[in-house]
């Protein structure tokens, strides 16, 4: 017996967006009233798996599984009704009401420390921009001025500079803001030193460029070295909010436009989305790496069928294209056909782009 108020599930289930949910994990195609896919929970090619989003509930008609939302997290998930429903609850935001008071405390506990993560990370981004505006930041500034990123551009991305040293941020969020330190380290920002003796930042002397959910929050960072650094370029670890396979770059800023374009370009690099944008090819995102995983190209499909793979003309970038299309193949009873860009001469599109424009590439 659950020990969450009636109240509770009531709000989860009539906010939470059974479209949303299931189109995260299937990729559904509209057919009449309802959305068709691939059932999750049992092998079979068929489009047997129906969501009717009129009564929010879904049903498998081969199977024979269904259920509203939380019934379906439950399942996809492996979790138990109250965990569902505590996590529903969390993404819509319902108040939790009249549990057990260890439970209660609990949850608020785990909201709290979401959201001053959050937080967090946003106030790691306003830092990092504004160090790119200060005598420190030159360098990068110079690099983004030959790379002819304009300063509208610059704003628009939030990018930003993460001074040298080794606690300009620590400084910063610690002693300036009074964060709770676990609570930095555990948004990717800062790392303990070993043996004790306080921490010390993540990120120095890189361009950081603010990686936002779908929810346009910002989660992490991409960092590129302006040096001879290795690696050239440093995401965030892998935090509560930061999994580099569920999530794409620049998609906060591209989804409407795929929408309206009817047309997702997946790139390979940060640049080039930037780059893109910049030339008003707006409809562009990149994978966190060469790899384009199911998770990504579901977002991607929930907002258009049609997608181009444009990759660097290299090894890495020919197979990350072949395994990405070996995926849509999967999916070829939904009429889904991705197609390849090969730019001549080897270019990636920012190189490309600087050369011949917007109209070229798009032709």
């Amino acid at each position: 017996m659950s020990a969450l108020d009636p109240r509770t599930i009531d709000g989860v289930r009539q906010k939470a967006d059974i479209f949303e949910l299931v189109s995260e994990r299937v990729v559904l195609r509209k057919t009449g009233k309802d959305f068709r896919g691939q059932c999750p929970f049992h092998q079979g090619k068929s489009l047997s798996f129906s969501v009717n989003t009129t009564n929010n509930f879904y049903k498998c008609f081969s199977c024979g599984v269904g259920g509203d939302s939380i019934n379906f997290l439950m399942r996809i998930d492996q979790c138990s009704y109250t965990d569902a429903v505590l996590t529903l609850a969390r993404r819509y935001n319902i108040p939790v009401m009249a549990q057990e008071p260890a439970q209660r405390a609990e949850f608020t506990r785990q909201l709290a420390q979401e959201q001053q993560i959050l937080e967090v990370l946003q106030q790691a981004a306003l830092f990092y921009r504004h160090s790119l505006d200060t005598p420190t930041g030159q360098t990068a500034q110079e690099y983004l001025k030959r790379r002819g990123i304009t300063s509208e551009t610059q704003a628009q991305f939030q990018i930003g500079y993460a001074p040298p040293g080794w606690n300009a941020l620590v400084t910063h969020l610690l002693d300036r803001k009074r964060y709770p330190a676990p609570i930095v380290e555990a948004a990717g920002l800062i790392r303990a030193r070993q043996g004790g003796g306080g921490y010390y930042d993540y990120f120095r002397n890189r361009l950081m460029l603010p990686i936002a959910d779908g929810r346009g929050r910002v989660v992490g960072f991409g960092a590129r070295a302006l040096g001879e650094e290795q690696p050239k370029y440093l995401n965030s670890p892998e935090t509560e909010f930061f999994e580099k396979s569920k999530l794409l770059y620049g998609l906060d800023r591209a989804r409407n436009a795929i929408a309206k374009q009817d047309l997702a370009i997946v790139v390979e690099g940060y640049f080039d989305v930037i780059s893109l944008h910049q030339w008003g090819v707006t409809h562009a995102v990149a994978a966190l790496g060469t790899a384009l995983g199911e998770y990504q190209v579901k977002q991607l499909l929930r907002l258009s069928p049609r997608v181009v793979l444009n990759f660097d003309a290299d090894q890495a970038g020919e197979k990350a294209a072949e395994r990405a299309v070996e995926y849509f193949k999967q999916l070829g009873n939904l009429g889904i056909q991705p197609r390849v860009l090969h730019i001549p001469e080897g270019k990636d599109p920012d190189e490309y782009l600087q050369t011949h424009g917007a109209d070229r590439y798009l032709d």
